[in-house]
């Protein structure tokens, strides 16, 4: 049942839920049409990536399965496996990300928020598996850089080799950070571009209810002055039907006069 309705556009969710909650409930199932009439709607960027996990899973798996063998790899400290790992993790976010876009006209805003689902489902186990299931209904965020935090002590194999095993560790972690902070770059860039377009967006539609509302006080005092003429005239034809009706009631009376 919210398998079906997570795979609706946004702008049908309402209608859909509301119809499958009372169809629940006609059928004597009050406690579905309850949990049903408790589903959210999903915002456009978490059914974006629901339609990701629906249209291409294959791409999907790829994705949690970087995922995964970066968080094996984090525990382990595998320096060599982490380099490799963050950057195919670039290029498979940015396959699904646009898979995720295919179609859809995203804002910079929702564009961003797809990413960041995209980048939590990669670093946390968790958010994989609510990506996988594709019932989002809002973004996913995970704050840190890292899959996961550094272990306290280091596995028997990278003790032994304390030299340029730790420098390959330290270039990941920074490699790691270079594209994090890159990423919180683009989010800030989008954000901004997004703010532009709405303060745009804003002042064409100040000025055309500006305009919007003079047109349409000229067009009320122009009907004030005819109902003003009106009521003047309506006036006028009152008088001029009291006038008749005297006029008419006097002649018959002369005419009486007359004939007698």
């Amino acid at each position: 049942m919210a398998g079906r309705l997570y795979e609706l556009p946004p702008s049908e969710f309402t209608a859909a839920r509301t119809a499958e909650a009372r169809a629940a409930k006609d059928a004597g199932d009050a406690r579905l049409s309850r949990d049903i009439a408790r589903l959210r709607r999903p915002t456009v960027s978490a059914w974006a990536v629901n339609r990701l996990a629906r249209e291409h899973p294959d791409a999907l798996a790829e994705l949690l399965d970087v995922g995964e063998s970066l968080r094996a790899a984090w525990e382990r400290q595998d320096a060599g496996k982490l380099a490799e790992l963050t950057r195919r993790r670039g290029e498979v976010t940015g396959r699904a990300g646009r898979l995720a876009r295919e179609g859809v006209n995203l804002s910079a805003a929702a564009g961003a928020e797809v990413d960041q689902t995209l980048d939590a489902a990669v670093v946390d186990a968790g958010a994989a598996q609510e990506v996988r299931r594709g019932r989002l209904d809002k973004p996913l965020r995970f704050s840190g850089f890292a899959p996961a935090p550094v272990p306290r002590g280091r596995p028997a194999a990278a003790r032994g080799r304390r030299g340029s095993g730790t420098e390959d560790t330290e270039k990941a972690r920074a490699e790691a950070r270079e594209e994090e902070a890159r990423k919180r770059a683009e989010v800030e860039a989008r954000k901004a571009e997004e703010r532009r377009e709405a303060e745009a967006a804003h002042r064409e539609w100040r000025e055309a209810l500006d305009a919007a509302e003079r047109e349409h006080g000229e067009r009320a005092e122009k009907v004030a002055r005819l109902e003003r003429k009106l009521a003047k005239a309506r006036k006028k034809l009152d008088d001029s039907a009291q006038r008749l009706e005297v006029t008419r009631r006097e002649e018959r009376h002369a005419r009486l006069r007359l004939e007698r």
